[in-house]
């Protein structure tokens, strides 16, 4: 996402919201506890007053918000009826919007209630369908992988052929797991008892918020409402710290259980607490009695575990190698963790020169535009920083270019987006922004022509290099200052969002309403400094190289709802100095390269696969179909293993550089064992297989103290080591070109 400060916002508007919103909140009654229909209130009309579009919340926007909100419970179509979506239309389609505005959320209710209905009903039938009924999974009917798209079940006869589908599917995908330790009918009643469990789990303040967030997504994509435990992850996402005990958490079996400790924090530097251990109660301080968190909801054992700096906490846990139940109870002192593993990270690879001779390439990581939000000090966290650090660390170890790995960055703070630019040319501007006013600002570069890197860059993209990472990759392209390698384009989020404290808005004298939560709001349409929007288009590669991405349906024009592409006028600007590169001789070599490399052949085979079962978008009910199917894959992944030895392939040499060792008098070599390595390419196919898609909340209930990214694994990489072989060729063609322009 963009991100703007609230200060920022209220700067940019014409100055009529404020009045507007506080005006209409002058009936609101003091309140010892927030009011879930005046928060309802006032969100309505931050949309309405404050949203890009300025659309009103008519008949027409009421009827698309009962559809989002049907679709936000029952994602996949499976527990609604079509019957009961024609009766929510009749009774709620042209007045959902109205009796929101008036604070009433009984409709919100009321759907809610007959959803979590359906879902008991369900599962009843469920546990019935894997008592009695037995299958032989011989036939040749299949099943409906994802259904998001799909028709309502007309009735509940036509759930019922449906979901019997559903079941002998989900036990056919578990009788073919051979390391299972239950049955498959044991697995499948399991994950329905979680789908009950987590439905009882839900609370009024819950519906609340489903039904606000189904409102903001009726604007667009990017517009969320955000209850107050979100807008904390939100914050400790974007400035890479938190104050806790630094430990992993998922929900299993009713207990949370360590899945991770975070290097230095306090979990992990007192030494008591363990992976796998479980959490069975949390007590504040050294007097307080412990509060059973057994079958309690993750976020709010995690609300309970965080606290002040400082702050004692004291944890009732069932060792993992417990052998007859006995607990024991650990005290850590909270302390501020650091997210180190979502900061910027480089590598410095050492390869061979045209000559032979020994070259170093840099390769900086940047998983998102980051920013500490709540502090503008010269501790803060900043993107901009630490890429500097590392950049004159590679500087000072003589790298000859230098390539930047955007290919899983989402995006983040805007001034970051600008401030990075700033480091890689001269001056001028970065980024346009257009308002709903339709006033165009023109976003430039302030550091005064200080440039921290003059050298060969290529910039590494992707379909899910996103908003922040378009802006930044488009201003380098528009000044001809970086190649951009990677998918045909990126994901196409061309908007800016802001973050506002609701219960500011619901109080005629400011006094902040407290739990209020928090409003994501789409405000402005950024553009190129070249004069297109980045909204749908995305930013295009210079070099296209095959993608594990190309299959999936990635990318703003996949949301709903998106807003439209449109332009502004060019800004002024010089590109960066120096004769047009070349990239047709780049795309050529590059060209040669990939039709050649095993890794890119794998990759087109399993792309082409993909793009099959997702057209499909079908799994087989026939077990020895499925059985062939695994036999084949099983025989792929052999004949490949073959293949790569047969290769011989040998890795480059490289050293890594955390921002921990931009000081350090020596780098760490790069080492990957066989076992990171076969957890990588387990998480990469997990995050790429449609067929691994949810049973809509059977298996949400998974979660962290605090969010991180999946670790790097180093392993090899066909897309980043061909973005190293084009920097290669453009150090070599800018080579030539200095050398011809010095006989000139």
């Amino acid at each position: 996402m963009i991100s703007l400060s609230t200060d920022r916002f209220f700067r940019t508007l014409s100055g009529g919201l404020f009045a507007l919103v506080a005006l209409s909140a002058c009936s609101f009654p003091a309140r010892a506890e927030t009011d879930p229909g005046q928060i309802a209130i006032a969100v309505g009309k931050l949309l309405e007053q404050g949203h890009y579009t300025r659309q009103a919340l008519d008949q027409s926007m009421s009827r698309q918000l009962l559809k989002t909100y049907t679709e936000t419970l029952d994602y996949n179509h499976l527990f609604f009826t079509q019957k009961d979506i024609s009766e929510f239309e009749k009774r709620y389609g042209a007045v959902l919007a109205d009796e929101l505005m008036l604070g009433n959320l009984q409709p919100a209710t009321a759907i809610y209630d007959i959803y979590k209905k359906r879902v008991q009903d369900r599962v009843a039938k469920v546990k019935d369908i894997l008592k009695k009924q037995k299958f032989d999974f011989s036939s040749n009917r299949t099943t409906e992988i994802n259904r998001s798209k799909s028709s309502w079940p007309k009735d509940e006869g036509d759930a019922d052929q449906l979901w019997l589908s559903r079941i002998e599917g989900e036990l056919l995908a578990e009788s073919l797991n051979d390391k299972a330790t239950e049955t498959p009918v044991q697995i499948v009643t399991r994950r329905y008892d979680r789908l009950l469990r987590s439905l009882g789990e839900q609370t009024k303040d819950d519906v609340t918020k489903f039904f606000l967030n189904s409102l903001a997504l009726t604007y667009d994509p990017h517009s969320e409402y955000l209850s107050p435990a979100e807008m904390e992850n939100f914050n400790i996402n974007m400035k890479l710290s938190l104050v806790g005990i630094g430990a992993l958490l998922r929900s299993e079996d009713g207990y949370a259980k360590i899945s991770e400790l975070i290097p230095g924090g306090p979990a992990q530097m007192d030494g008591q607490l363990k992976v796998n251990d479980r959490i069975t109660g949390v007590a504040q301080g050294k007097d307080a009695k412990f509060v059973d968190t057994i079958d309690m909801r993750l976020d709010k054992v995690v609300e309970m575990i965080r606290g002040k700096k400082g702050t004692l906490v004291r944890l009732q846990v069932l060792p993992a190698d417990s052998k007859g139940g006995a607990r024991k109870i650990i005290e850590i002192v909270r302390d501020e963790v650091k997210l180190t593993e979502q900061q910027a990270k480089a590598e410095i690879i050492e390869v061979k020169g045209p000559e032979g001779e020994p070259q170093k390439l840099g390769f900086l990581t940047l998983p998102s535009f980051y920013a500490d939000m709540t502090s503008r000090g010269k501790g803060a966290k900043s993107t901009t920083r630490d890429v500097e650090a590392l950049l004159g660390r590679m500087q000072r170890e003589g790298i000859a270019g230098l390539v930047i790995d955007l290919r899983r960055n989402g995006g983040g703070s805007l001034e970051e987006a600008i401030n990075l630019t700033g480091l890689f040319i001269k001056r001028g501007p970065v980024v346009q922004s257009k308002d709903a006013n339709k006033q165009v600002q023109v976003m430039s570069d302030r550091d005064n022509g200080r440039v921290a890197y003059t050298g060969p860059l290529v910039v590494l993209t992707s379909h899910l290099s996103a908003s922040a990472s378009e802006i930044f990759a488009a201003a380098l392209q528009d000044y001809n200052r970086a190649v951009i390698v990677g998918d045909k384009n990126t994901f196409g989020k061309g908007t800016v969002q802001t973050v506002l404290e609701v219960g500011r808005f619901m109080s005629p004298f400011g006094f902040k309403q407290p739990d209020a939560g928090s409003l994501k709001l789409t405000i402005q349409k950024f553009y190129r400094i070249s004069g297109g929007s980045t909204q749908l288009k995305g930013c295009e590669s210079d070099i296209v190289l095959p993608s594990p991405y190309s299959a999936l349906q990635v990318g703003e024009d996949s949301l709903k709802r998106p807003l439209p592409y449109d332009e502004v006028r060019p800004a002024e600007y010089e590109k960066w100095s120096g004769r047009p590169l070349d990239v047709g001789e780049l795309k050529t070599r590059s060209a040669a390269r990939v039709a050649t490399d095993l890794e890119f052949r794998f990759l087109l085979e399993d792309t082409e696969r993909m793009k099959e079962r997702i057209a499909a978008n079908t799994l087989s009910l026939n077990k020895a179909a499925r059985e062939a199917e695994v036999k084949a894959e099983k025989a792929r992944t052999e004949e490949r293993k073959a293949a790569r030895l047969a290769s011989k392939r040998v890795d480059p040499v490289a050293y890594k550089l955390a921002l921990e060792d931009v000081e350090k008098p020596s780098l760490t070599l790069v080492k990957v064992d066989e076992a990171e390595k076969a957890k990588a390419r387990a998480a990469t196919r997990r995050a790429a297989d449609p067929s691994a898609s949810r049973t809509d909340n059977a298996d949400s209930e998974d979660g962290d103290e605090e969010s991180a990214e999946p670790k790097s694994d180093g392993r090899y990489d066909p897309v980043k080591q061909e973005s190293l072989n084009i920097l290669a060729d453009l150090i070599e063609q800018l080579r030539r070109g200095s050398l011809a322009r010095a006989r000139e």
